[in-house]
């Protein structure tokens, strides 16, 4: 990450492309690994000691989706382009421009996108805890719910 635009926050960064910033570094997260997720983009648009929080803009291609997972600390996110689906334990809902998603703590949560991008703007806390994935017993719980198990069955 370039760390002069980042912790210098009285610095301007204009937006040099549509969602991209001078100076931010453009994040693609591999497809497989540890944490599944298919694909999903990351800037790190603001990282600094004084603000205590970081803000992200993440961007998930059409029929990608975030890593489901639960973790301690919460999120605040604005969605900005485009539509999908959020899961917020035990809530399903569509999204789409400029909604708002609070996601509390210990919460299974995940984003999808429709047939097109879907970008977001994530707030949490520098430190952080990190992510817990789901066990077999969570994935059974988790589909017990026909909403939620059709949330992840479903492609956009």
């Amino acid at each position: 990450m370039s760390e002069t635009p980042t912790t210098d926050p009285a610095r301007v960064r204009s937006q040099d492309a549509p969602f991209r910033w001078q100076g931010v570094d453009f994040l693609p997260y591999k497809e497989t690994g540890e944490a599944p997720f298919k694909a999903v983009s990351r800037q790190v648009l603001f990282h600094h000691p004084a603000l205590q929080g970081e803000l992200r803009y993440f961007e998930v291609e059409a029929g990608g989706h975030t890593t489901l997972e639960s973790h301690e600390h919460a999120h605040a996110v604005m969605i900005l382009r485009g539509r999908g689906r959020v899961l917020v334990y035990p809530e399903v809902r569509a999204v789409a421009g400029h909604d708002l998603v609070f996601i509390a703590p210990h919460t299974w949560h995940q984003f999808r996108a429709d047939a097109e991008p879907l970008g977001f703007l994530c707030l949490v806390n520098v430190e952080r805890d990190r992510p817990r994935l789901p066990t077999e017993a969570d994935w059974a719980f988790l589909r017990a719910d026909p909403a939620v198990a059709a949330f992840f069955d479903d492609s956009p």
